[in-house]
Protein backbone atom coordinates (compact mmCIF):
# COMPACT_ATOMS: atom_id res chain seq x y z
CA UNK A 1 0.00 0.00 0.00
CA UNK A 2 1.35 3.47 -0.85
CA UNK A 3 1.94 5.78 2.09
CA UNK A 4 -1.04 8.15 2.32
CA UNK A 5 -0.26 11.78 1.63
CA UNK A 6 -3.82 13.03 2.04
CA UNK A 7 -6.37 12.37 4.77
CA UNK A 8 -10.04 12.92 4.01
CA UNK A 9 -12.42 13.15 6.94
CA UNK A 10 -16.06 12.75 5.99
CA UNK A 11 -15.12 10.56 3.04
CA UNK A 12 -18.33 8.52 3.08
CA UNK A 13 -20.51 11.62 2.81
CA UNK A 14 -21.86 13.15 -0.38
CA UNK A 15 -19.00 15.57 -1.12
CA UNK A 16 -16.33 13.42 0.51
CA UNK A 17 -16.71 10.43 -1.77
CA UNK A 18 -16.46 12.60 -4.87
CA UNK A 19 -13.32 14.24 -3.47
CA UNK A 20 -11.74 10.84 -2.79
CA UNK A 21 -12.60 9.77 -6.33
CA UNK A 22 -10.98 12.93 -7.73
CA UNK A 23 -7.80 12.44 -5.70
CA UNK A 24 -7.43 8.74 -6.55
CA UNK A 25 -8.12 9.43 -10.21
CA UNK A 26 -5.06 11.71 -10.23
CA UNK A 27 -2.83 9.16 -8.50
CA UNK A 28 -2.89 10.64 -4.99
CA UNK A 29 -2.53 8.02 -2.19
CA UNK A 30 -5.46 8.74 0.13
CA UNK A 31 -6.37 7.76 3.66
CA UNK A 32 -9.99 8.04 4.71
CA UNK A 33 -11.18 8.32 8.26
CA UNK A 34 -14.29 6.19 8.75
CA UNK A 35 -16.20 5.57 11.94
CA UNK A 36 -15.62 1.89 12.70
CA UNK A 37 -12.82 1.62 10.12
CA UNK A 38 -13.01 -1.33 7.74
CA UNK A 39 -15.99 -2.63 9.70
CA UNK A 40 -17.90 0.60 9.01
CA UNK A 41 -18.86 2.07 5.63
CA UNK A 42 -15.45 1.35 4.09
CA UNK A 43 -16.79 -1.45 1.91
CA UNK A 44 -19.61 0.74 0.63
CA UNK A 45 -17.15 3.51 -0.30
CA UNK A 46 -14.78 1.14 -2.09
CA UNK A 47 -17.63 -0.43 -4.03
CA UNK A 48 -18.90 3.02 -5.05
CA UNK A 49 -15.40 4.04 -6.25
CA UNK A 50 -15.04 0.91 -8.35
CA UNK A 51 -18.51 1.42 -9.84
CA UNK A 52 -17.34 4.87 -10.89
CA UNK A 53 -14.28 3.53 -12.68
CA UNK A 54 -11.59 4.23 -10.08
CA UNK A 55 -9.37 1.63 -8.41
CA UNK A 56 -9.34 1.62 -4.61
CA UNK A 57 -5.79 0.21 -4.50
CA UNK A 58 -4.44 3.60 -3.40
CA UNK A 59 -6.94 3.91 -0.57
CA UNK A 60 -6.13 3.32 3.10
CA UNK A 61 -8.89 3.21 5.71
CA UNK A 62 -8.41 4.16 9.36
CA UNK A 63 -10.95 4.17 12.16
CA UNK A 64 -11.70 7.68 13.37
CA UNK A 65 -14.05 9.47 15.71
CA UNK A 66 -13.89 13.22 15.15
CA UNK A 67 -15.67 13.91 18.44
CA UNK A 68 -12.57 12.65 20.33
CA UNK A 69 -9.16 14.31 20.67
CA UNK A 70 -6.62 12.90 18.25
CA UNK A 71 -9.57 11.88 16.05
CA UNK A 72 -9.81 8.71 18.11
CA UNK A 73 -7.00 7.14 16.07
CA UNK A 74 -5.13 4.11 17.38
CA UNK A 75 -1.38 4.65 17.92
CA UNK A 76 -0.68 2.44 14.90
CA UNK A 77 -2.98 4.40 12.60
CA UNK A 78 -1.68 7.70 13.90
CA UNK A 79 1.88 6.56 13.06
CA UNK A 80 0.71 5.39 9.64
CA UNK A 81 -0.47 8.94 8.93
CA UNK A 82 2.65 10.66 10.27
CA UNK A 83 3.65 12.00 6.84
CA UNK A 84 0.25 13.19 5.70
CA UNK A 85 0.69 16.60 4.10
CA UNK A 86 -2.91 17.57 3.24
CA UNK A 87 -5.96 17.19 5.48
CA UNK A 88 -9.47 17.73 4.12
CA UNK A 89 -12.06 18.02 6.85
CA UNK A 90 -15.52 17.48 5.40
CA UNK A 91 -16.78 15.61 8.46
CA UNK A 92 -19.99 17.09 9.78
CA UNK A 93 -23.54 16.25 10.70
CA UNK A 94 -25.73 17.88 8.05
CA UNK A 95 -29.33 17.59 9.13
CA UNK A 96 -32.04 19.93 10.27
CA UNK A 97 -33.66 19.37 13.65
CA UNK A 98 -30.42 18.50 15.44
CA UNK A 99 -29.96 18.99 19.17
CA UNK A 100 -27.35 21.51 20.26
CA UNK A 101 -24.99 18.95 21.81
CA UNK A 102 -25.13 16.53 18.89
CA UNK A 103 -24.42 19.35 16.45
CA UNK A 104 -21.57 20.82 18.50
CA UNK A 105 -19.87 17.46 19.04
CA UNK A 106 -19.36 16.93 15.31
CA UNK A 107 -19.37 20.40 13.82
CA UNK A 108 -17.46 22.31 16.52
CA UNK A 109 -15.45 19.82 18.58
CA UNK A 110 -14.76 17.75 15.45
CA UNK A 111 -13.42 20.77 13.59
CA UNK A 112 -11.12 21.70 16.48
CA UNK A 113 -9.88 18.12 16.91
CA UNK A 114 -9.04 17.92 13.20
CA UNK A 115 -7.11 21.19 13.48
CA UNK A 116 -5.05 20.05 16.47
CA UNK A 117 -4.32 16.70 14.83
CA UNK A 118 -3.19 18.40 11.63
CA UNK A 119 -0.89 20.68 13.63
CA UNK A 120 1.08 17.61 14.76
CA UNK A 121 1.82 16.41 11.19
CA UNK A 122 5.50 17.01 10.47
CA UNK A 123 4.97 17.34 6.70
CA UNK A 124 1.71 19.31 6.81
CA UNK A 125 1.12 21.47 3.76
CA UNK A 126 -2.49 22.57 4.35
CA UNK A 127 -5.70 21.92 6.26
CA UNK A 128 -8.81 22.41 4.13
CA UNK A 129 -11.91 23.02 6.23
CA UNK A 130 -15.30 22.92 4.50
CA UNK A 131 -17.78 25.38 5.94
CA UNK A 132 -20.83 26.95 4.25
CA UNK A 133 -21.64 29.96 2.08
CA UNK A 134 -23.99 31.50 4.68
CA UNK A 135 -21.59 31.09 7.60
CA UNK A 136 -20.74 34.36 9.31
CA UNK A 137 -23.03 36.54 7.20
CA UNK A 138 -23.75 39.81 9.01
CA UNK A 139 -21.19 39.19 11.75
CA UNK A 140 -18.01 41.07 12.50
CA UNK A 141 -14.96 38.89 11.78
CA UNK A 142 -13.56 37.31 14.92
CA UNK A 143 -16.52 38.29 17.09
CA UNK A 144 -19.15 35.89 18.39
CA UNK A 145 -22.76 36.74 17.52
CA UNK A 146 -24.71 38.92 19.94
CA UNK A 147 -27.76 36.69 19.92
CA UNK A 148 -27.78 32.95 20.48
CA UNK A 149 -27.63 31.52 16.93
CA UNK A 150 -28.79 28.13 18.15
CA UNK A 151 -32.16 29.76 18.76
CA UNK A 152 -32.25 32.05 15.74
CA UNK A 153 -30.72 29.76 13.11
CA UNK A 154 -31.03 26.22 14.44
CA UNK A 155 -28.34 23.81 15.61
CA UNK A 156 -26.92 22.85 12.22
CA UNK A 157 -26.14 26.31 10.86
CA UNK A 158 -25.17 27.68 14.28
CA UNK A 159 -22.72 24.85 14.95
CA UNK A 160 -21.13 25.24 11.52
CA UNK A 161 -20.64 28.95 12.19
CA UNK A 162 -19.17 28.26 15.62
CA UNK A 163 -16.80 25.65 14.23
CA UNK A 164 -15.73 28.04 11.48
CA UNK A 165 -14.88 30.77 14.02
CA UNK A 166 -12.98 28.34 16.23
CA UNK A 167 -10.81 26.97 13.42
CA UNK A 168 -9.94 30.41 12.09
CA UNK A 169 -9.09 31.70 15.57
CA UNK A 170 -6.86 28.75 16.54
CA UNK A 171 -5.02 27.99 13.30
CA UNK A 172 -2.51 30.90 13.41
CA UNK A 173 -1.34 30.05 16.93
CA UNK A 174 -0.84 26.43 15.95
CA UNK A 175 1.03 27.35 12.77
CA UNK A 176 -1.46 25.52 10.55
CA UNK A 177 -1.84 26.78 6.95
CA UNK A 178 -5.62 26.90 6.60
CA UNK A 179 -8.07 27.17 3.73
CA UNK A 180 -11.76 27.56 4.49
CA UNK A 181 -13.98 26.59 1.57
CA UNK A 182 -17.55 27.86 1.70
CA UNK A 183 -19.59 25.98 -0.91
CA UNK A 184 -23.09 26.92 -2.02
CA UNK A 185 -25.93 24.38 -2.11
CA UNK A 186 -24.32 21.30 -3.65
CA UNK A 187 -26.29 19.61 -6.40
CA UNK A 188 -25.59 16.46 -8.38
CA UNK A 189 -22.89 15.61 -10.88
CA UNK A 190 -22.89 17.97 -13.87
CA UNK A 191 -23.15 15.17 -16.45
CA UNK A 192 -25.12 12.42 -14.72
CA UNK A 193 -27.08 14.37 -12.10
CA UNK A 194 -26.08 11.79 -9.50
CA UNK A 195 -26.56 13.14 -6.01
CA UNK A 196 -27.32 10.90 -3.05
CA UNK A 197 -28.13 13.89 -0.85
CA UNK A 198 -31.76 14.82 -0.38
CA UNK A 199 -31.78 17.93 1.77
CA UNK A 200 -31.13 21.54 0.78
CA UNK A 201 -33.07 22.33 -2.42
CA UNK A 202 -34.08 18.71 -3.05
CA UNK A 203 -37.22 18.84 -0.83
CA UNK A 204 -38.50 21.79 -2.87
CA UNK A 205 -37.98 19.81 -6.07
CA UNK A 206 -39.84 16.90 -4.47
CA UNK A 207 -42.74 19.21 -3.57
CA UNK A 208 -42.79 20.45 -7.16
CA UNK A 209 -42.81 16.88 -8.52
CA UNK A 210 -45.61 15.79 -6.19
CA UNK A 211 -47.77 18.84 -6.95
CA UNK A 212 -47.37 20.36 -3.50
CA UNK A 213 -45.55 23.58 -4.41
CA UNK A 214 -48.26 26.14 -5.25
CA UNK A 215 -45.87 29.07 -4.62
CA UNK A 216 -42.12 29.61 -4.31
CA UNK A 217 -40.95 30.94 -0.92
CA UNK A 218 -39.16 34.28 -1.06
CA UNK A 219 -39.48 36.81 -3.87
CA UNK A 220 -38.27 37.35 -7.42
CA UNK A 221 -34.80 38.37 -6.16
CA UNK A 222 -34.25 35.42 -3.78
CA UNK A 223 -30.92 33.83 -4.60
CA UNK A 224 -29.99 30.30 -3.56
CA UNK A 225 -26.71 29.63 -5.38
CA UNK A 226 -25.62 26.13 -6.36
CA UNK A 227 -22.45 24.29 -7.30
CA UNK A 228 -22.16 20.84 -8.87
CA UNK A 229 -20.50 18.18 -6.75
CA UNK A 230 -17.87 17.31 -9.38
CA UNK A 231 -16.77 20.94 -9.77
CA UNK A 232 -16.55 21.33 -5.98
CA UNK A 233 -14.55 18.08 -5.63
CA UNK A 234 -12.08 19.20 -8.30
CA UNK A 235 -11.76 22.59 -6.59
CA UNK A 236 -11.09 21.02 -3.17
CA UNK A 237 -8.47 18.69 -4.65
CA UNK A 238 -6.69 21.69 -6.22
CA UNK A 239 -6.64 23.87 -3.10
CA UNK A 240 -3.42 22.52 -1.48
CA UNK A 241 -1.55 22.91 -4.76
CA UNK A 242 -2.43 26.55 -5.25
CA UNK A 243 -3.04 28.16 -1.85
CA UNK A 244 0.17 29.35 -0.22
CA UNK A 245 -0.90 32.08 2.21
CA UNK A 246 -1.43 31.21 5.91
CA UNK A 247 -5.19 31.74 5.62
CA UNK A 248 -7.27 31.49 2.44
CA UNK A 249 -11.03 31.86 2.17
CA UNK A 250 -13.02 30.76 -0.88
CA UNK A 251 -16.75 30.95 -1.57
CA UNK A 252 -17.49 28.39 -4.27
CA UNK A 253 -20.70 28.81 -6.20
CA UNK A 254 -22.00 29.41 -9.70
CA UNK A 255 -22.88 33.11 -10.01
CA UNK A 256 -25.01 32.24 -13.05
CA UNK A 257 -27.46 30.41 -10.78
CA UNK A 258 -30.87 31.92 -11.60
CA UNK A 259 -33.03 33.51 -8.93
CA UNK A 260 -35.03 30.95 -6.98
CA UNK A 261 -38.32 31.35 -8.90
CA UNK A 262 -36.41 31.07 -12.20
CA UNK A 263 -34.49 28.07 -10.87
CA UNK A 264 -37.73 26.31 -9.98
CA UNK A 265 -39.17 27.20 -13.40
CA UNK A 266 -36.09 25.70 -15.08
CA UNK A 267 -36.43 22.51 -13.03
CA UNK A 268 -40.15 22.33 -13.79
CA UNK A 269 -39.42 22.58 -17.52
CA UNK A 270 -36.84 19.77 -17.28
CA UNK A 271 -39.42 17.58 -15.55
CA UNK A 272 -42.24 18.49 -17.92
CA UNK A 273 -44.21 20.30 -15.22
CA UNK A 274 -45.89 23.68 -14.85
CA UNK A 275 -43.91 26.06 -12.67
CA UNK A 276 -45.54 27.93 -9.78
CA UNK A 277 -46.32 31.52 -10.75
CA UNK A 278 -46.64 32.91 -7.24
CA UNK A 279 -44.11 33.72 -4.54
CA UNK A 280 -44.79 33.95 -0.82
CA UNK A 281 -42.71 36.04 1.64
CA UNK A 282 -40.39 34.04 3.88
CA UNK A 283 -41.82 35.75 6.96
CA UNK A 284 -45.25 34.39 6.14
CA UNK A 285 -43.87 30.89 5.53
CA UNK A 286 -42.29 31.01 8.99
CA UNK A 287 -45.66 31.69 10.58
CA UNK A 288 -47.54 28.99 8.72
CA UNK A 289 -47.65 25.38 10.00
CA UNK A 290 -45.01 23.11 8.49
CA UNK A 291 -47.74 20.62 7.65
CA UNK A 292 -49.11 23.25 5.28
CA UNK A 293 -45.87 24.59 3.77
CA UNK A 294 -43.69 21.46 3.85
CA UNK A 295 -40.73 23.74 4.66
CA UNK A 296 -38.31 23.13 7.51
CA UNK A 297 -37.96 26.42 9.40
CA UNK A 298 -34.19 25.98 9.67
CA UNK A 299 -33.92 26.00 5.89
CA UNK A 300 -35.63 29.37 5.56
CA UNK A 301 -32.57 31.34 6.65
CA UNK A 302 -30.96 30.28 3.35
CA UNK A 303 -33.64 32.16 1.38
CA UNK A 304 -32.00 35.55 0.91
CA UNK A 305 -31.32 38.22 -1.70
CA UNK A 306 -27.63 38.30 -0.68
CA UNK A 307 -24.89 37.97 -3.27
CA UNK A 308 -21.42 36.58 -2.56
CA UNK A 309 -17.83 37.43 -3.44
CA UNK A 310 -16.29 34.58 -5.45
CA UNK A 311 -13.16 36.41 -6.65
CA UNK A 312 -10.62 34.28 -4.78
CA UNK A 313 -12.30 31.01 -5.78
CA UNK A 314 -12.48 32.17 -9.40
CA UNK A 315 -8.74 32.91 -9.42
CA UNK A 316 -7.87 29.49 -8.04
CA UNK A 317 -10.23 27.73 -10.43
CA UNK A 318 -8.67 29.58 -13.37
CA UNK A 319 -5.16 28.69 -12.22
CA UNK A 320 -6.18 25.03 -11.91
CA UNK A 321 -7.89 25.02 -15.31
CA UNK A 322 -11.35 24.38 -13.84
CA UNK A 323 -14.39 25.50 -15.80
CA UNK A 324 -17.85 25.61 -14.25
CA UNK A 325 -20.34 23.43 -16.14
CA UNK A 326 -23.48 25.15 -17.53
CA UNK A 327 -25.68 25.56 -14.48
CA UNK A 328 -29.00 25.25 -16.30
CA UNK A 329 -28.13 21.88 -17.80
CA UNK A 330 -26.74 20.66 -14.48
CA UNK A 331 -29.91 21.64 -12.62
CA UNK A 332 -32.07 19.81 -15.12
CA UNK A 333 -30.01 16.62 -14.95
CA UNK A 334 -29.96 16.76 -11.16
CA UNK A 335 -33.74 17.14 -10.97
CA UNK A 336 -34.28 14.25 -13.36
CA UNK A 337 -31.95 12.06 -11.32
CA UNK A 338 -33.76 13.00 -8.09
CA UNK A 339 -36.99 11.75 -9.63
CA UNK A 340 -35.33 8.57 -10.90
CA UNK A 341 -33.96 7.92 -7.41
CA UNK A 342 -37.37 8.71 -5.92
CA UNK A 343 -35.76 11.39 -3.76
CA UNK A 344 -33.75 8.85 -1.80
CA UNK A 345 -36.35 6.10 -1.57
CA UNK A 346 -34.80 3.99 -4.33
CA UNK A 347 -32.60 1.18 -2.93
CA UNK A 348 -29.49 2.26 -4.86
CA UNK A 349 -29.69 5.75 -3.35
CA UNK A 350 -30.39 4.79 0.25
CA UNK A 351 -26.71 4.35 1.08
CA UNK A 352 -25.82 8.05 0.77
CA UNK A 353 -27.07 9.65 3.96
CA UNK A 354 -27.10 13.18 5.24
CA UNK A 355 -24.26 12.70 7.71
CA UNK A 356 -20.61 12.75 6.77
CA UNK A 357 -18.56 10.56 9.07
Amino acid sequence: MPTPRTLVLGATGFIGRWLVLELLRHGEPVAVGVRGGAAGRDGELRRWLREHGVSDSGLTTVATDITRPGLGLSPADDALLADVRDVHNLAAVYRFGLGREEARAANVDGAVHALHWAADRRALRRLVHVSGYRVGRGQEPGRPPRRDPYRTLGAYEASKAEGDRAVRALAPGLGVPLTVVNPAVVIGHSRTGESGQYIGLAPMVEQLWSGNLPAVPGNRRTFVPVVTVDHLAAFLAAVPRYDEEPLALHTVLDPDTPSLPELIALVAHALGLDAPRLTVPVGLVRRLPRALTGADRESLSFLSEDRYDTASADRLAAAAGLVRPPVGEALGRWAERLVTDRFGAAPMSATAGATAE
